[in-house]
């Protein structure tokens, strides 16, 4: 059973339970080893220890004071009884019954019932009352000071048990509720971590890919092509100084709406048309439409369009050829150029292009990215992400 603040109280309730049952039936045992000479003694205890045992299953779910209070009464009963059997010429047999009980089975309710004064009150005066019976019922056969002193020791043992598993689950709980608390922490410092890489991400992917271009002079792109991007980055900019979230689009625009599951082959159509636009020439082979859920296919599209993007402003070529294949768990787009090329050692892990737009957005959907390229020999990219 997990333990929560309200599980404390149960725990204990069933660990009395548990207890109280055992010396129970260790009493009833001891009773019954050697049948009592007043036969009729036995016929009424038997009832009373089923009483018990009823009462102490019920404090198990419950921990009624009122059903403690009845075993106290029905114990105290039921030792008094015995004790009449040891004055008819009872055996040792029961006077072992009636100190079983006395020390065991009634102390047992201090588990669940030391929390409030009102129980503490009922079981010190059950505990008067067990010692006093248990003293008369035993007096002929065990001398005073052992029943004395068998009672003592089982009453105190059970109030340390009870104080100590009190203890020792309090400091569990609050052991959990710092794990709780830290779990809470990571995960919004986990949140955080997302969303600031998200906005690094949708910076480079649009507001940085314009300012390179007007950097550059606009080289390659018509002026009216040009325009149309800027004045997106700027709508882009105003939904996040008023504290939107752009949602990204598979073309590689930005949205306010959320992107439904949607149909590959369109999508690519609009990444297509994109970098017409921005004058790269894009050859498409393979698989033309698919379905992909929403999450995996924006960082699927969104990493294709950022491989283009480096075509068009790092290859030297003004061409890229596209292949995407699938299987039955996995899709794959190639993006492959026969420009310039570079030296994969030489890539800087920290550049947003290629660690966060590619490779950590592909990774983030549990896919994977390949990079293969060398000086003059051109670039290829594949990348790989699950169906489902």
């Amino acid at each position: 059973m997990p333990l929560s603040a309200g599980g404390q109280p149960r725990f204990l309730a069933r660990t009395a339970r548990l207890i109280g049952l055992s010396f129970l039936a260790a009493s009833l045992l001891a009773l019954l080893l050697d049948v009592p000479a007043n036969l009729d003694v036995l016929a009424v205890t038997v009832p009373l220890y089923v009483g018990m045992a009823a009462a102490f299953t019920i404090i198990g779910r419950t921990r009624s004071l009122v059903w403690s209070a009845s075993v106290l009464v029905l114990g105290a009963a039921t030792i008094l009884l015995l004790g009449l059997d040891a004055l008819g010429g009872g055996s040792g047999s029961t006077s072992s019954a009636a100190i079983l009980l006395g020390s065991g089975a009634l102390p047992a309710l201090l588990v669940c019932n030391i929390d409030s004064t009102v129980r503490l009150v009922t079981l010190s005066l059950g505990g008067a009352l067990a010692l006093a019976t248990t003293i008369v019922a035993t007096a002929d056969t065990v001398p005073p000071l052992q029943s004395v002193f068998s009672l003592v020791v089982g009453w105190s043992a059970l109030v340390g048990v009870a104080i100590w598993l009190s203890v020792s689950i309090s400091r569990a709980l609050d052991r959990i509720a710092r794990l709780g608390r830290a779990h809470l922490a990571e995960r919004h410092a986990t949140e955080t971590e997302a969303q600031r890489r998200q906005g690094a991400r949708l910076l480079h992917d649009t507001v940085l890919a314009t300012l390179t271009l007007l950097a550059h002079s606009g080289v390659g792109v018509s002026p009216d092509a040009l325009r149309a991007q800027a004045s997106e980055d700027a709508r882009l900019l105003r939904q996040l100084r008023l504290g939107g979230t752009p949602m990204p689009q598979s073309s590689g625009a930005y949205t306010l709406e959320a992107t439904e599951t949607s149909d590959l082959g369109h999508t690519l159509e609009s990444v297509k048309q994109r970098f017409d636009r921005m004058g790269l020439t894009v050859s498409w082979h393979g698989a033309g439409r698919l379905l992909l859920p929403s999450d995996v296919l924006d960082a699927f599209l969104l990493s294709l369009a950022e491989c283009l993007e480096n075509v068009r402003r790092h290859s030297g070529v003004a061409d890229a050829e596209v292949t995407i294949t699938q299987d039955d768990t996995t899709v794959r787009a190639m993006v492959t150029d026969t420009g310039v090329g570079f030296d994969l050692d030489q890539v800087d892990s920290a550049r947003l292009g290629l660690a966060e737009s590619v490779i950590a957005r592909i990774r983030d959907v549990g896919g994977r990215t390949r990079l293969f390229s060398a000086p003059g020999s051109g670039t290829t990219v594949v990348l790989e992400v699950p169906k489902l």
